[in-house]
Order: structure tokens, then C-alpha cells, then sequence
């Protein structure tokens, strides 16, 4: 599985803002659930298939976040960049 990975510390008075060059899965996940998705099991996330940019994603909580990118499983690659934006 090909992916592009990110890490932030950050909370709910953050904005994770993803910038991406085409269409793309874009996840918000916290460690727990980013071993689930690096292990190919069921996991949760905040996000989802990105047709429009920016992606602004904002952390339910404080603490250590994951955002990955990926093509679910299509073919091609994706560039993305991702900042972690103070309220």
C-alpha cells in the first residue's frame, strides 16, 4: 500500500490544512488507529475521498495525528502537502 504520511501535534484549536494535486483519499487518525491502517485492518478516521482543496481538517482532541494521503488502491501518484494552521 502506497501512501504519503504526515504527523502533528495538534488539537481543536488547530486546522490541518492538505493541499493535493489531484483527487485522494485524506485521513485524520490517531496512533491506534494509524497501526490499524498501516496493518490493512478496519480503522477510524476523520476525512475521506478529497475532490476539492484545501483539505481543512480539525483534531477532535489534543494529541498525536496522523494524516495520510493515499489513491485507495487506484493506480498513479498523488502530490500533497500538509501545514498545521493555529486558530
Amino acid at each position: 500500500m502506497n501512501f504519503l504520511q504526515y504527523e502533528f501535534d495538534a488539537g481543536p484549536s488547530d486546522v490541518i490544512q492538505v493541499n493535493l494535486d489531484r483527487q485522494a483519499n485524506v485521513r485524520l487518525m490517531d496512533s491506534n488507529n494509524f497501526q490499524k491502517y498501516r496493518n490493512g485492518q478496519q480503522h477510524t478516521y476523520y476525512g475521506g475521498h478529497a475532490t476539492t482543496k484545501p483539505v481543512n481538517l480539525r483534531p477532535p482532541h489534543q494529541g498525536h495525528w496522523y494524516v495520510v494521503v493515499d489513491l485507495g488502491g487506484y493506480s498513479g501518484t498523488v502530490r500533497a502537502s500538509a501545514v498545521k494552521l493555529a486558530a
